[in-house]
């Protein structure tokens, strides 16, 4: 049918194909925006369709969206700690903080989004669009998780997510292995920290899903990599399974070895809590 207006009317073509190279520009042109915004302060972003992330999940993760619907997944870096939360905890109120590197990152992300329509008019394009923000701690109602992070990265080609099924010939009996994402520059140093769907923007052929980089291809590896993490995670010797470009500095090291309840200490330690904002203020101790 389409075809068939076309050739009988080749103004509408042409204005079909002005419109569909102007709407793959605006995707474009805003991934990039929000890309180098974020990029400034430690993080990366990868775009992605709902369907991807559909396909290789269970009914019960899937998320309520065309399969065409645009999404990115939001990395940071061993870089946003210095760029971004140490300048935050320099400048923060403390009121009513659970968790200063969720309040941190979450307001961070929520800037750059609304300075994208500023840089980039998106509502010329997408005059109907919404963004819903997903963050890597929230929870639904019966306590599964709002998306599955490692899942989102893999599958945006931000870091491959490997697993006990990833080894042919597992040496864990029944035993449950959990799976963990590596990232080709960072290892596992690295945060997927939020998932953004644009539900009313979808993406064509111009967005093509590419593979995430085996970083860890052999068989000996993947099994020493799975025995890491889940042996003896504490120790973080599974972020180093390959070398890597970057990695986290010995105060964030510090920072994230702490248990959550005594972080708060550690912060009032470091001089960023007042000593006016004490036990009167547990929430800031608490993950």
């Amino acid at each position: 049918m389409l075809l068939d207006i076309e050739l009988h009317y080749p103004y509408i073509r042409k204005s079909l194909r002005f419109h569909m190279a102007t709407h793959r520009d605006s995707v474009e042109n805003v991934v990039r925006t929000l890309r180098e915004s974020l990029k400034s302060l430690g993080f990366e972003v990868h775009p992605l369709k709902i369907g991807w992330y559909n396909a290789v999940v269970s009914q019960a993760h899937h998320l309520q969206y065309s399969a065409d619907t645009l999404a990115v997944v939001v990395l940071s870096t061993p870089s946003m700690f210095e760029k971004l939360f140490l300048p935050f905890l320099q400048r923060c109120s403390w009121k009513g903080i659970r968790d200063p590197i969720d309040q941190c990152v979450a307001q961070a992300v929520s800037t750059c989004v609304s300075e994208v329509p500023q840089t980039y008019p998106l509502e010329q394009h997408f005059p109907d669009q919404s963004l819903d923000i997903f963050h890597d701690y929230e929870m639904l109602p019966s306590r599964k998780p709002k998306f599955l992070a490692q899942t989102a990265a893999h599958v945006a080609g931000a870091a491959r997510y490997y697993q006990q099924s990833d080894v042919q010939h597992p040496p864990w009996g029944d035993k449950k292995m959990f799976g963990v994402c590596i990232h080709p520059r960072l290892g596992g140093w690295f945060a997927i920290r939020a998932l953004l769907v644009w539900k009313d923007v979808k993406v064509g052929e111009e967005l093509q899903q590419v593979a995430p980089a085996d970083c860890v291809s052999s068989q000996e590896a993947r099994i020493e990599l799975l025995e890491r993490f889940n042996l003896c995670w504490q120790d973080w010797t599974y972020r180093d399974i390959i070398p890597t470009e970057d990695s986290y500095s010995p105060q964030q090291r510090e920072y994230f070895i702490t248990p959550p309840a005594q972080r708060g200490a550690l912060l009032r330690q470091w001089g960023f809590v007042p000593e006016m904002v004490s036990e009167a203020q547990p929430a800031i101790n608490k993950h």
